[in-house]
């Protein structure tokens, strides 16, 4: 099997226009050696657009709520300026990239999330099956593919969808074809014991090692579900997992940077 690297960059990355083009020189860089395919989220920018317009923002935990309004925001900042934003960029390093949401060529199918604990997050989508034959089919015929996280349900539909998930989701898809590296950029050195100093990233951890972190309320909170993804990846037939900074690319590739996330 050939190998395939996934990333999913963080929305800091993506908001700082110096370290999005720094990113995107080294992804150019690592798509001549690999099939690649590169995951976005949304940065700041649909916060900031929404209150221009005057559209109440909702978060919980986190979570953005999205209503009608925001789903309008967000489909055209992620799919729109910030896809494409990327793609020209990349054409512009040599990296033939083609830019999708989830709807296009059925990408990713998903269902709109139900009720949680009574909270309603609006047109939020959980992912049911990634198209995986078709993002396949452009790999194959030399793109590198850039999701953004907008997906669709088959109905008319377009759902805002977690971007970690997302890049979980295709890594396992892809799986069937290819050797998946899936890597988590963004600020961080990878995951850290004190959040606030990256000389305390934790080089490897495995299930064991992540339920004593966990339990022991040793690791910032807003890490467990990129964990959690990374576990599900594994357990599903991605080969390898990586956490760590945008700006290290080459070396979360090779393994000498950042945290590996590995089974028992």
């Amino acid at each position: 099997m050939d190998t395939l690297l996934i990333v999913k960059i963080g929305g800091n990355i993506i908001d700082d226009e110096q370290k999005l083009s720094a990113f995107l020189d080294l992804f150019a860089k690592v798509s001549r050696q690999n099939s690649t395919v590169l995951i976005h989220g949304g940065g700041k920018l649909a916060t900031r657009l929404a209150q221009d317009m005057g559209v109440q923002q909702q978060l919980i935990d986190g979570r953005r709520i999205t209503d009608a309004e925001t789903l309008k925001i967000v489909t055209m900042v992620y799919a729109g300026y910030i896809n494409k934003n990327i793609v020209a960029g990349l054409q512009s390093r040599g990296c033939n990239a083609v830019g999708l949401t989830g709807a296009d060529g059925n990408a990713l199918l998903a269902h709109k999330r139900p009720l949680k604990n009574n909270i309603d997050y609006g047109f939020v989508g959980d992912v049911d099956q990634v198209h995986a034959a078709f993002l396949n089919g452009l790999l194959s015929s030399g793109h590198t593919i850039v999701l953004a996280p907008i997906t669709h349900n088959g109905e008319g539909q377009l759902l805002n969808t977690n971007a970690d998930t997302i890049a979980q989701e295709t890594a396992k898809a892809l799986s069937v074809f290819y050797n998946v590296s899936l890597v988590y950029s963004f600020e961080k050195a990878g995951v850290l014991l004190d959040a606030n100093d990256d000389a305390t990233v934790i080089p490897e951890i495995t299930p064991a090692a992540f339920r004593e972190l966990k339990e022991g309320n040793k690791i910032f909170a807003g890490m467990i579900p990129k964990l959690e993804n990374a576990f599900a990846a594994l357990d599903n037939g991605v080969k390898k997992v990586i956490i760590g900074k945008a700006e290290e690319l080459e070396r979360l590739v090779a393994g000498t940077s950042g945290t590996t996330i590995v089974n028992d």
